[in-house]
């Protein structure tokens, strides 16, 4: 699953997000979803979330 349909991801998922600093690298950065930030529906670019260790970016790679 790709984290562009808000539906597929749920707090404590392990996931790949690209942090904002990372855009332009696409570094992928692993970690366990605490919130949703993201209130629509879907996004094209991945939903946006915080990890439990507080990054925020949005998901890439779903591992859950």
């Amino acid at each position: 699953m790709n984290g562009q349909q808000r539906k597929d991801i749920k707090p404590g998922l392990e996931v790949d997000i690209v942090l904002k600093k990372d855009q332009r690298t696409g570094n992928l950065t692993r970690g366990i979803v605490k919130d949703l930030l993201t209130k629509s529906h879907s996004h094209p670019h991945g939903i946006k979330v915080r990890l439990e260790d507080g990054q925020v970016g949005r998901v890439k790679q779903i591992h859950g």
